[in-house]
């Protein structure tokens, strides 16, 4: 996680999605991603937590920004 770029945008669910998960994307210009697809930040979860929420707080500490 020390890599971690210092800007992003997170969002927790697409428009048509019924999925509630964390997505991400590090500018508007790119496609929404699933946190999965990114190793280099992902974090596991404790089981009753939300899905990305770990990855979530770990990148809004480091600037990310919530859409």
């Amino acid at each position: 996680m020390s890599e971690i770029q210092t800007e992003g945008q997170m969002t927790w669910k697409l428009a048509g999605s019924t999925d509630c998960a964390l997505h991400l994307r590090h500018n508007s210009s790119e496609p929404w991603r699933p946190y999965e697809e990114f190793p280099e930040y992902f974090l596991p979860d404790p089981k009753e937590f939300s899905k990305g929420y770990a990855t979530f707080l770990a990148l809004l500490k480091k600037g990310w920004v919530t859409v």
